[in-house]
């Protein structure tokens, strides 16, 4: 069977993949159900919409400040350690939330429960790393594709089945079928111990052996760190900015009803653009894949503020958004290669709460915006925010291109990234050991903030 149609089928025979993957893929269901399930949840008991929008937001702003700190402890004891008490932490809030006897304790609660709730995206990622490492890094791309369209399924189904069961009349029913998912999709994760990255004090086979590790990481410094962190964030201001924009522009042009219609396209774009990325190996480094793909981003966005109608919004929302998986899987790609995988819990974990903190500024400028000048003004910083990725991406290329001093770098895929230094232990052009095919590790290089 050609390559091209064995990529995913192929990652997920490897032996115990599918059962973490699928594991936290329900899990990330139920992520993707809490937040909006909290804001039917004390709608309907509260009757404020004030209310319910706290708890929402308590829920997702300690989510992202607390995550990292969680993906800290996860990287430094192990997934199977720290897994069995965040789970019942979270189940035991959602609890407190549907008990609550009045707004204050369920806030509180929301705010306890986002801090508690592990970013089970992120640590597929990881394990994926750790099972991929070495031979087979050129499937990388392929799995953080795959990663991608498991969170973009998941912020896809969540809020329709969360909104079908709150619309029923049922809304602690959707929280409660929130908490399940997590809790057994987390649960069935931390029970699969021979998956699972191992803790940062474990030294791996290989070190206690002394051997050198097959690749190199990206060039020390923060730079590269800095400019990842910033990428992340300008996609988050994309996103942010296209949540409020596409609504507050139809109900403008008098078709409130085309929102939805204009959301479900975008994201099957996203979907159908992020599972034809991961299906082949691309030739070109992912620092350069990156420019075309946030050149691609931006190119479509400049329409965005130009548009005169609703049919011409539909066209051009789903034409930008299709290059929002690609970018997102680079940006793993490239924070996989940039740090050690001692810390990768936890850079994943970042990459997802600069993202968020992007999204959020940009919804709640983008409303003030529409509210003042209008919604073709606030659907300019969708072209704003895609130049900034342009050029971020662009600035990034140049610090992890190779340096020629002397003698050039060995060709592979990590060329880019040794600054013109041979790698340690590489047997000559043909990669480690001389075995007369170069790894093809940064060959390839996936909405939404991943969770």
């Amino acid at each position: 069977m050609p390559r091209v149609a064995t990529g995913y089928r192929s990652l997920l025979r490897t032996p115990d993949a599918a059962a973490f993957f699928l594991a936290a893929a329900l899990g990330r269901v139920g992520i993707a159900m809490t937040g909006l399930g909290l804001l039917w949840l004390l709608h309907a008991r509260t009757g404020s919409y004030g209310t319910a929008g706290l708890a929402a937001a308590g829920f997702s702003l300690a989510e992202a400040l607390i995550g990292p700190q969680l993906a800290r402890l996860v990287d430094r004891f192990g997934q199977s350690r720290v897994l069995p008490y965040c789970l019942p932490a979270h189940g035991a809030a959602l609890a407190c939330v549907l008990a609550a006897p009045g707004p204050a304790v369920a806030i509180t609660a929301a705010g306890c429960a986002g801090a508690a709730v592990p970013q089970l995206g992120a640590l597929s990622a990881a394990r994926w790393a750790r099972l991929l490492r070495g031979t087979r890094d050129g499937e990388l791309p392929t799995a953080f594709s795959l990663e991608s369209l498991a969170n973009a399924t998941a912020f896809l189904l969540g809020p329709v089945l969360v909104t079908s069961i709150g619309a029923a009349g049922h809304p602690a029913w959707a929280s409660g079928i929130a908490a399940a998912l997590v809790l057994g999709g987390g649960g069935a994760l931390a029970a699969q111990t021979h998956t699972a990255p191992p803790p940062a004090g474990k030294p791996t086979a290989r070190a206690r052996s002394g051997r050198s590790p097959r690749r190199p990481r990206l060039r020390p410094g923060a730079l590269p760190a800095l400019l990842l962190g910033l990428l992340n964030l300008a996609v988050g201001l994309y996103f942010g900015t296209m949540a409020v924009c596409v609504s507050s522009f139809a109900i403008a042009h008098g078709a409130a009803g085309a929102a939805a219609p204009i959301t479900a396209a975008a994201g099957a774009g996203g979907l159908l653009s992020g599972w034809l990325y991961g299906l082949r190996r691309h030739p070109a480094p992912a620092r350069r894949q990156l420019v075309v793909a946030t050149a691609c981003l931006t190119g479509p966005a400049l329409l965005l503020p130009l548009a005169p109608s609703v049919a011409w919004l539909g066209v051009a929302v789903p034409l930008t958004e299709a290059a929002v998986p690609p970018t997102l899987v680079l940006l793993n790609v490239l924070t996989e290669r940039a740090v050690r995988p001692a810390v990768l819990t936890q850079a994943l974990t970042w990459n997802n709460s600069a993202s968020a903190a992007g999204s959020a500024l940009a919804a709640s400028l983008a409303g003030h915006t529409a509210d003042a000048w209008g919604p073709s003004a606030a659907l300019a910083q969708a072209p704003a925010a895609g130049l900034l990725l342009l050029l971020l991406a662009l600035a990034l290329s140049r610090v992890l291109a190779p340096r020629t001093a002397g003698t050039p770098s060995p060709p592979g895929p990590h060329a880019e990234t040794t600054a013109g230094r041979p790698r340690p232990g590489a047997g000559g052009p043909s990669g480690p050991g001389g075995r007369g095919k170069p790894n093809a590790a940064f060959r390839a290089g996936s909405s939404h903030p991943p969770r």
